[in-house]
This record gives C-alpha cells, sequence and structure tokens, in this order.
C-alpha cells in the first residue's frame, strides 16, 4: 500500500495537527481535571458541563463558534491577528485548535476519574514532611494520576485525528493547510476515481486508531506497575 505524494502530505498534517492540539490543550485539561476532582465551589456543575458539551454538540456548531470568535473579525481572532499577528482560520493551527476542543473533553474525564482515585493520605503524608502544595502535585498527585493522563493523551491523540466536522467549518478543506485524513478521505470519495485513494487513507486511519489504542494499554499498565507494584497488577 503506497501512500502517493499527496496523501503523504495529508498523513503528516494530520499528524501534526493532532500532536498539536493534544500538546497545548495537556496542560489546561490537567488543570481543569484537577479543579473539577478536588474543589467544590458554586456553579461547579455548570462549568463541568461546559467542559463537556463538546461531547454532545454538532461538530458543526463548534465549527461555526470557533470561526465566529477566531475570524479575522472575530473578538479573539481580531486580538491575535492585531497584537501577535497569528492567525487561525483556515490555517492548521486552526485545524489543531479545532481537534484540541474536540478531544479536550475526554482528556480531562480521564485524567479527573484518574485524579478522583488517588489516596489523599499519601499527599497528606507529604505535606507533613513540609513539602508546598505544588511540590505534592508534581512529585505525589501527578506520578499517581498517570494512568489516567496517558489515557487521556491518546484518546484525545486518537479523537483528533478523526476530526472532521468542526474542523471543515471552522478551518474548510484546504489542500496541504488543514486537509487532514477525514477531510481527504471525504474529498476523495466525492472525486472520480479516487475510491482507491480514499481506501488507502481509510485502512491509515485505522490502523492509527488501532496504535494508540494498542499503546495506551501497554502504557497505562506500565504505568500501573510502578503505580501499585507487579503483585498488585497481577492480582488484577
Amino acid at each position: 500500500m503506497n501512500l502517493t505524494a499527496e496523501e503523504q502530505e495529508v498523513l503528516w498534517l494530520s499528524l501534526r495537527v493532532a500532536f498539536w492540539s493534544v500538546f497545548v490543550s495537556l496542560p489546561f485539561a490537567v488543570t481543569v481535571a484537577y479543579v473539577l476532582a478536588r474543589s467544590s465551589f458554586p456553579g461547579k456543575t455548570l462549568f463541568d458541563a461546559a467542559v463537556h458539551l463538546p461531547l454532545v454538540l454538532p461538530p458543526v456548531v463548534v465549527g461555526y463558534f470557533l470561526l465566529l470568535l477566531f475570524g479575522r473579525r472575530g473578538p479573539l481572532g481580531g486580538i491575535l491577528e492585531q497584537w501577535f499577528g497569528i492567525v487561525v482560520a483556515f490555517r492548521w493551527t486552526g485545524a489543531a485548535l479545532a481537534a484540541g476542543i474536540m478531544g479536550f473533553p475526554l482528556m480531562v474525564r480521564a485524567v479527573r476519574l484518574s485524579f478522583e482515585t488517588i489516596d489523599r493520605k499519601l499527599e497528606a503524608a507529604a505535606s507533613t514532611l513540609r513539602a508546598g502544595r505544588a511540590v505534592v502535585f508534581f512529585t505525589v498527585t501527578l506520578p499517581l494520576a498517570l494512568p489516567g493522563l496517558i489515557t487521556g493523551v491518546l484518546l484525545s491523540f486518537a479523537r483528533s485525528l478523526g476530526e472532521f466536522g468542526a474542523t471543515i467549518t471552522f478551518v474548510s478543506n484546504i489542500p496541504g493547510e488543514t486537509r487532514t485524513l477525514p477531510l481527504a478521505i471525504y474529498t476523495y470519495t466525492q472525486t472520480p476515481g479516487g475510491d482507491q485513494a480514499a481506501l488507502r487513507l481509510s485502512i491509515v486511519a485505522v490502523l492509527l486508531s488501532l496504535a494508540a489504542l494498542y499503546v495506551s494499554e501497554v502504557l497505562v499498565r506500565r504505568a500501573a506497575r510502578r503505580v501499585t507494584g507487579e503483585d498488585a497488577v497481577g492480582r488484577r
């Protein structure tokens, strides 16, 4: 299954978009997950619902709102262009933004569940040794939450690879700039003689998704062994 130069370009663009969508959203997802897992404040339920809203909204709606906000005439897009010279609408960076938002709830949920299962006594023990909250978080809490972190990252990465509706609405379907795997597959299915290319890219998409799930399972098991020990994992 030899990919053409155009198909290879689509593949590498998709991987770049997925990587940056996860890389940029990761610190925000960890912060939000920690707040939801450990804090209680007025409006928490509403905040939680807003974080998970991309899971239930049609992706086209998300892309439309992104276009309104980050378009060149949008409130955020205008600021980014005028102050920093950054344009995301109809650029690959916009595709990464759309993919990141669509995968954000998956990452938050996985990390949050991991935070919630941590034994708070371990953190309390570290605090008695005069470790500050930041030190406890980075040396105790975050390592213990590693399995959920890995799961969230790879699920979000796989989701970003498959993002279609928000991407095509926000940044269109521009060859070499925003045409990721799903958009390319759709284009080839609408092009006479494009069935073979669509099939090849569909197989690539399936293989990438399987690889992400497989790597997630392997890394989570290894992280679990480090956190709970070989015997505990074996008993499971």
